[in-house]
């Protein structure tokens, strides 16, 4: 799969996502960015990627970082909506995930999958992988692919800079809901949406539907 042609003048097209239009809601915000765009700034070029999934994680559940209260590790996560939170799972891998309650509340979006844009080259050599398909599918690939880690947690991204979101009026299409991959507590809950049909979206094909 060859994907998409890249377009450097792609950016000129691009505007970083008022924070005005973010969904109050956790679970809203989720699907509200679908089909919006991750830009990361590097020194050698720009790399984006359209978003084709998120998982919610709201007031009261037990599976997210805010619900014993903020600390030292989570304390992006309490900023108001539009914020970076990223943190090192199981000593591995790096998450991206936007902050999605009021300042304080503790609450966010976990981008779990991108469908490249920009940049391809770039994240090939991040991820040191060839196909399209793998190099932004599943949220620890994302921010490898992406060069995300510790060093953007707490950065505002909806303004321009190493690392923010952008809208360019894309229709994202037909966006299923279920639940969320890898976790035991609130398992049950359908709070996580993606792209039907979008081969770039992770997960078993059975939770894809």
């Amino acid at each position: 799969m060859d994907g998409p042609p890249e377009n450097p003048a792609a950016m000129t097209s691009y505007s970083p996502i008022a924070r005005s239009e973010l969904p109050d809601d956790t679970a809203a915000l989720a699907r509200y960015l679908i089909g919006k765009v991750v830009v990361r700034e590097l020194t050698e070029g720009v790399a984006s990627g359209r978003i084709v999934e998120t998982e919610a994680y709201v007031v009261g559940d037990a599976a997210g970082h805010g619900y014993r209260g903020m600390t030292p590790r989570n304390r992006s996560l309490f900023l108001e909506p539009g914020h970076a939170y990223v943190y090192l799972a199981y000593g591995i891998s790096y998450m991206l995930n936007v902050s999605s309650g009021k300042e304080g509340i503790g609450t966010g979006v976990l981008i779990r999958a991108l469908e490249p844009l920009e940049g391809i080259a770039i994240m090939r050599r991040n991820r040191s992988v060839e196909r399209l398909r793998d190099l932004a599918r599943g949220p620890g690939r994302l921010a490898m692919a992406l060069r995300i880690d510790r060093s953007l947690d707490g950065l505002d991204l909806c303004r321009k800079g190493p690392l923010w979101l952008a809208s360019d009026n894309h229709a994202p299409g037909d966006i299923g809901q279920g639940i969320r991959i890898g976790i035991s507590k609130d398992a049950d809950r359908l709070l996580r949406f993606y792209v039907r049909g979008n081969p770039f979206v992770s997960g078993p094909r059975s939770l894809n539907r």
